[in-house]
């Protein structure tokens, strides 16, 4: 079965269709949102992932946006740029696999605690088979925060996300969440930097994994 079977497949065409391995081969030091929109994502860790817990932080790089004040048991990363997962000094171990090419994570069930997506959400081809396997290693109960703001690189994000606005952000990330299954109490935050239009907006999904 398709694991994208729900969304019709030309919504996750790009303008850059080369293999993303390429596009990351070069680290890139730079911070992809503001420090407000940071603080803000942070607020969100803070509130959500609780201190000795283990954490996956899911597309990631060399900065993760965890609270420096609080101390988690585990933080394993995955992303696309050995040089950049190397220099996050918040990661305990992590992984380089690129996720349009295989979605499968290379972790047991139940393994994590919690788990972030940060600003990369957009970039996911098979974001229904990621978030099912999300689902897979993490506990019930636990949460997911993703998070997104309106910057991005245009020739890697899908196309759907060119086509609509925050709200419609919002709902296609819940969209995915709902057609992977394994997901509730999923959350639609707005949690952008007041007041408006000073920074960076900062939306976030969040939802926790159903009993099983």
């Amino acid at each position: 079965m398709d694991p994208n079977h729900a969304l019709p497949a030309n919504i996750f065409r790009r303008q850059d269709e080369t293999p993303d391995a390429e596009f990351y081969h070069h680290p890139r030091f730079v911070t992809h949102i503001d420090d407000a929109a940071i603080a803000a994502v942070t607020q969100l860790y803070r509130e959500y992932f609780a201190p000795d817990t283990a954490i996956l932080d899911l597309m990631s790089s060399w900065v993760s946006h965890l609270p420096a004040d609080v101390a988690y048991r585990r933080v394993v990363g995955l992303g696309m740029n050995a040089a950049e997962l190397a220099a996050n000094p918040r990661l305990e171990s992590y992984v380089v696999q690129d996720l349009n090419q295989q979605p499968s994570l290379p972790f047991q069930d139940d393994e994590f605690d919690g788990a972030a997506i940060c600003v990369s959400i957009d970039y996911l081809t098979q974001p229904v088979a990621v978030l099912r396997e999300l689902a897979r290693v993490l506990r019930p109960e636990a949460p997911l925060v993703i998070t997104f703001s309106n910057r991005c690189f245009p020739s890697k994000a899908i196309a759907a996300w060119h086509h609509l606005d925050d709200r419609g952000h919002l709902a296609l990330v819940q969209q995915y969440l709902v057609a992977a299954g394994g997901w509730q109490a999923i959350e639609l935050l707005d949690r952008s930097p007041r007041p408006p239009g000073r920074s960076d907006p900062l939306y976030a999904v969040v939802a926790r994994v159903a009993s099983r």
